[in-house]
């Protein structure tokens, strides 16, 4: 890593606005983290009374990450992360599960939350092989280009491309798909794509467009839940793996059997062909 400029790492994380809330940490507040403001607690809270379910959702998609997490470098042999849209860090979040089951495992997290990058910078102070970078996804050049992910991802190896709980907030007018491609791209035959993306609430409609509206306005971030229809083309020339592009709920059993009410989120894991 001694060919990143320091002075281009601390340059990197502007002044944070306050009162202005942020996805990342809207997130966090509803994870239990410590790292958001009261302005994201109020958006938080206000979206939560239209839709009381999003933070159980919050908490089942962070469990649904770590179940893939672990599987991919248990099961699948992958050592290396590019977490796009990563968020606050917290307890179990991606370095964490991969470095528990391979301690070599490398993690580069990736957010445009000042605040989320500056606490992932803080905990990651003494950690060497996962890092974090101020970017946005929806500029997949500069990511790539980025000398924290340019100096940590070898990408003549497999790579795991994670998006989770963050392609709803990207509009179709920033085609979602072909930033996944662009991703895609460099990562060699055996590289992952995992993804988790807030889908339509059937029996629920009206409460989630309130909370997606009140979300928004407060935010200034649209919200685009999807359904596995629409996701799925964007996984085309990818093997998919089971059980497919589905409700979170089926690929952690624990969750259904839970009975807890959550709000519906689809989950996907493909691979990239030789």
């Amino acid at each position: 890593m001694d060919s990143i400029d320091a002075a281009e790492l601390a340059l990197s994380l502007p002044e944070v606005d306050p009162d202005r809330p942020s996805p990342a940490r809207i997130y966090d507040f509803w994870l239990g983290g410590s790292q958001n403001f009261e302005a994201d607690r109020e958006a938080g809270r206000r979206a939560a009374e239209a839709m009381p379910a999003l933070p159980a959702s919050a908490q089942a998609n962070r469990l649904f990450l770590r179940h893939l997490v672990e599987n991919l470098v248990a099961e699948r042999g992958i050592t290396q992360f590019l977490d796009l849209g990563s968020g606050v860090p917290t307890v179990g979040n991606v370095h964490e599960v991969a470095q528990a089951a391979d301690p070599d495992a490398t993690v580069v997290y990736i957010d445009l939350d000042p605040v989320a990058i500056a606490h992932a910078r803080t905990l990651l102070a003494d950690n060497a092989t996962a890092h974090a970078a101020l970017a946005d996804l929806r500029e997949p050049e500069a990511v790539l280009e980025h000398p924290l992910v340019r100096d940590t991802i070898d990408w003549s190896k497999p790579v795991a491309v994670l998006l989770f709980s963050v392609l709803h907030f990207i509009p179709d007018s920033d085609r979602p798909g072909d930033i996944i491609r662009a991703f895609l791209g460099p990562c060699v035959p055996g590289s992952y794509l995992a993804l988790s993306h807030g889908a339509p609430d059937d029996d629920a409609p009206e409460a989630q467009k309130a909370a997606v509206r009140e979300y928004a306005s407060r935010t200034g971030v649209p919200v685009t839940p999807r359904t596995a229809e629409q996701i799925t083309p964007w996984l085309t020339g990818l093997e998919i793996q089971p059980p497919g592009v589905e409700d979170i709920r089926l690929w952690l059993p624990s969750l259904a059997e839970s009975h807890q009410t959550i709000a519906p989120f689809i989950g996907a894991l493909a691979r990239k062909r030789a």
